[in-house]
């Protein structure tokens, strides 16, 4: 059996250079991204400027489309990635 073709991003969504929290420093964000807040290297066209480059935050380049995650539009991309934020933050 095959293994199931990985999905490429949507164009245009961005939602997981908003929705989750980014613990590691970014080029420009020296504290890291909260949740929420658009990374400050997602470029108008949703894109990643610092898409390969060791700058990166290993987060980012773990975190691969998947169809739960998502969904049918960017919408729901960002409100699953929302409630996975919710769901994972350390309690106080």
């Amino acid at each position: 059996m095959s293994e199931p073709a990985a999905l490429a991003c949507r164009p245009g969504c961005g939602a997981c250079c908003i929705a989750p929290s980014i613990t590691r420093p970014i080029p420009g964000m020296p504290h890291g991204k909260p949740a929420g807040i658009p990374c400050v290297q997602l470029m108008p066209d949703m894109r990643c400027a610092i898409f390969g480059q060791r700058s990166r935050p290993d987060f980012c380049g773990g975190l691969q489309p998947q169809i739960d995650m998502c969904g049918q539009d960017r919408h729901q991309a960002i409100v699953w990635l929302t409630e996975l934020e919710i769901a994972t933050a350390p309690t106080a």
